[in-house]
């Protein structure tokens, strides 16, 4: 089932038992982010969150955790709620091979029947604004779609990007971004600013399931996020003209916001609780002037919460980082098996993989880390075997105890590139990277006793499922 709007998908999510509405009275702060942290404590079946009865907020409808588990995660991609994670991965993969899917563009966006325009700009009048964790230096829009286009070929679909980027609410009409400079959009703010022009931007809220996922994918710099999310919905995604840039935005959004990110300008943002369990720091950060707000009559604001994994953060982006970081792997090394990149958005990657050789295993973790993705966030590269699941923690520890050999299969890498908010970089954007190679040695290396390996009985798999059958019926 495809989902074009947010609320469509939210009503989804009520009648399979997945949204819990909040009908008592709470605070803006910390009762909203609170709740949505503690979301992420519950495990795999928690819900997504709805507040209407905000103190000091009129007619506010706040949305939490909506991908904040893997029942929602699935239900986004109109799979069964109860399909696991390694299926959601292997689904994923597969719908990625119908990129790219044309957009339908329509009319009449939902969107369009309230606007605020130059001097009447107020973010706060339309939006119920919150902090997330008490150490932030302001509030955030962090669920959001971000559209900007490639300044020297504004005209081509594909390098028109949609990102997610942390945006700071410094201004009744002013935002602070962080534009992570291995993201598309930092590539279209420095070729504006070399030619001393602003940069024109829509940023769109309250999206519909799919555009939330694919707005945090690391895809080619030619790949359109819109062209994937009909791969992965099975159908168009729809799409609308914004009326003041001109841009591509999602027909179902709640709110669009358009203006410029100021050219030279910088302002100090931060701190923000991140997606790696801590704070980062104040910086001096590219200006969003808003010269334009298009919302629909009493939109529901979706935010997100992170903090300390696992959060909504981490649901949210983990197959969208699992899948393009296999597919493009794959496309070099077809003997690539499986990757499990979900740990703080791909931090840390585990490949499986068959080998060619001697030392292929480590060729392989070094590509990942210069793929679009690996640049800017992988650190640590575990390499398994083809018959280890990268998604079984235990069977990666087993492989990782029993066949690394520190002085030969740890590789460390000194001085590679890292995202800035990365807490272990010293100095911040630089890191050291590690591969730990805990494969079986193949030909022609020799080392370690691997010739007698234990393997499951051949009946093992199917007194699996009898076991799971009997255990059902025991439960009722």
């Amino acid at each position: 089932m495809a989902y074009d709007d947010l609320r469509g998908f939210l009503s989804t999510l009520e009648k399979e038992g997945q949204l819990l509405r909040i009908t008592e009275e709470v605070l803006p702060e910390p009762d909203l982010a609170a709740a949505a942290n503690a979301a992420g404590r519950i495990g795999e079946g928690a819900p997504a969150l709805w507040f209407d009865n905000v103190k000091g907020f009129t007619d506010a409808r706040i949305a939490l955790n909506v991908h904040g588990s893997w029942a929602n995660h699935a239900l986004a991609l109109g799979l069964p709620k109860h399909t696991p994670v390694k299926e959601q991965v292997e689904e994923f993969a597969r719908r990625w091979d119908a990129f790219p899917v044309a957009p339908e563009r329509r009319e009449d966006a939902p969107w369009r029947e309230n606007t605020q325009e130059g001097d009447d700009v107020d973010l706060f009048s339309v939006l119920p604004l919150f902090r997330l964790n008490d150490g932030d230096g302001g509030f955030y829009l962090d669920k959001a779609a971000v559209v900007s286009r490639d300044p020297e070929d504004p005209g081509h679909f594909g390098k028109q990007n949609v990102g997610t980027y942390r945006l700071q609410v410094i201004g009744r009409n002013r935002l602070a971004i962080q534009p992570v400079p291995v993201h598309d959009i930092a590539l279209h703010l420095r070729t504006a600013e070399e030619k001393g022009e602003d940069l024109p931007i829509a940023i769109t809220l309250g999206n519909d399931p799919v555009m939330a996922i694919v707005a945090g994918m690391p895809m080619g710099y030619d790949q359109s996020e819109y062209e994937m999310a009909g791969a992965l919905r099975g159908a168009p995604a729809p799409i609308a003209t914004a009326p003041l840039t001109g841009f591509d935005v999602p027909w179902g959004s709640e709110v669009v916001i358009e203006g410029v990110i100021e050219s030279r300008k910088r302002q100090i943002e931060g701190p923000f609780g991140e997606f790696t369990g801590h704070y980062s720091g104040g910086r001096r950060m590219p200006v969003v002037r808003i010269d334009r707000i298009s919302y629909r009559t009493n939109p529901v604001f979706e935010s997100l919460y992170l903090g300390m994994p696992w959060t909504e953060c981490d649901y949210l982006v983990g197959p969208n980082t699992c899948v393009p970081l296999l597919k493009q792997l794959r496309a070099e090394f077809p003997e690539v098996q499986a990757v499990n990149a979900m740990y703080t958005h791909g931090l840390l990657a585990v490949i499986s993989t068959r080998k060619r050789y001697g030392g292929f295993a480590k060729a392989v973790a070094m590509r990942a880390m210069t793929t679009p993705h690996g640049l800017g966030y992988i650190t640590t590269v575990i390499v398994v075997d083809e018959d280890v699941d990268p998604f079984d923690l235990p069977q990666v520890m087993w492989a990782m105890s029993a066949k690394v050999n520190p002085a030969d299969d740890v590789v460390v890498l000194p001085n590679l590139s890292v995202v800035e908010l990365a807490p272990a970089a010293q100095p911040a954007g630089l890191t050291s990277k590690m591969i730990i190679d805990a494969t079986t040695p193949v030909h022609p290396d020799a080392r370690g006793n691997f010739s007698t390996p234990a393997k499951d009985l051949p009946e093992a798999k199917d007194w699996a499922a009898r076991l799971q059958r009997l255990l059902s019926e025991a439960r009722g």
